[in-house]
């Protein structure tokens, strides 16, 4: 099927954004989609806030995103907008980066106040960007997701419930771009 670029924005090791995006993942792959995890955090903050596009592993990130049918990207939100870790891998980003590909935005945060910011911060972004479809994005109450003494993540049931159609709207608008593609 589809290839989907799954990006954390989070610049947190232990990330509820992160463990969202994972639970997002599994169902992805379900479905069978092949599904590429990729922490902002793990590039090399030197080269990320230099914009270096030539170290091998800025390189290698923006090899992800060219080879990519879908990218869900994830992200805390901040001040009422999406991390500045996000915000500095989008400006290393060529200008249409995401053109073609399907994109669902996805923001995690600490209060109901910060839930616009998927459309009003990430989504024109994520247009400019060139995305050829943006989903239905979703935001999650940090205190839905839960981390139990074992280390597996929960997601809050009725969230759960909800986050589903917005899960198989993306996984519809990747398969309708992939079709296409493989009759050719």
């Amino acid at each position: 099927m589809a290839v989907v670029l799954s990006v954390s924005g989070s610049p947190s090791r232990t990330s509820r954004t992160t463990r969202l995006l994972r639970h997002v993942d599994a169902r992805l792959a379900g479905r069978g989609h092949e599904v590429v995890p990729f922490e902002v955090r793990s590039l090399p903050a030197e080269a990320l806030l230099a914009g270096d596009t030539s170290h091998p592993e800025i390189a290698a990130a923006l090899e992800l995103f060219a080879a990519a049918d879908g990218v869900v990207i994830g992200t805390p939100v901040y001040k009422a907008a999406y991390s500045g870790l996000l915000k500095t891998l989008l400006d290393v980003l060529p200008q249409y980066a995401l053109a073609g590909k399907a994109v669902l935005p996805l923001a995690t945060g600490g209060s109901t106040a910060h839930v616009l910011a998927v459309d009003y911060a990430l989504r024109p972004v994520l247009s400019s960007m060139g995305a050829g479809h943006i989903t239905q994005g979703w935001f999650v109450l940090d205190r839905h997701i839960t981390v139990r003494e074992d280390g597996t993540t929960t997601i809050e049931r009725e969230t759960d419930v909800l986050l589903t159609p917005v899960v198989d709207g993306f996984a519809r608008a990747l398969e309708q771009r992939v079709e296409p593609a493989l009759a050719r």
